[in-house]
């Protein structure tokens, strides 16, 4: 009996000490696109890593993935007055499916991530990018 608890005790413990490093934190992430949400719609990453997305499009209409520079949020409308804002993005078609890479940014923090088709971002189709160290 105290071999079992000493055992559940470890990897309790073990747990906390991995998700205090990041755990978490991921340099492969999946994506899908519907009408209009992201699924997840947070991800997290680790700060400067290649990441790659596997992304598609379930929906009936393009759809797009942007991520917002640090510290900046899309205007209302999204308009071309946010195009300087943009970190990075990628644009699907209905139906279709990718998988892209794209270095993550090195400053920390939390990103905004959008869909900059017209009416999307105001549909509720955003999330967040969180960089982690």
């Amino acid at each position: 009996m105290n071999n079992k608890k000493f055992l559940i005790g470890f990897l309790l413990g073990f747990a906390v000490v991995l998700s205090a490093c990041g755990g978490g934190a991921s340099t492969n992430l999946t994506l899908e696109l519907n009408d209009f949400t992201f699924t997840p719609n947070t991800f997290t990453v680790p700060a400067g890593e290649e990441i790659t997305l596997t992304v598609s499009n379930k929906g009936k209409v393009e759809h797009e993935f942007v991520i917002m520079k640090l510290g900046t949020e899309v205007s209302i409308p999204f308009n071309d007055d946010d195009e300087g804002n943009i970190y990075w993005e990628v644009e699907l078609e209905p139906g279709e499916s990718e998988t892209v890479s794209f270095t993550a940014p090195s400053e920390t923090g939390e990103y905004q991530v959008s869909c900059g088709t017209p009416g999307h971002h105001e549909a509720g189709m955003v999330g967040k990018l969180i960089v982690v160290k």
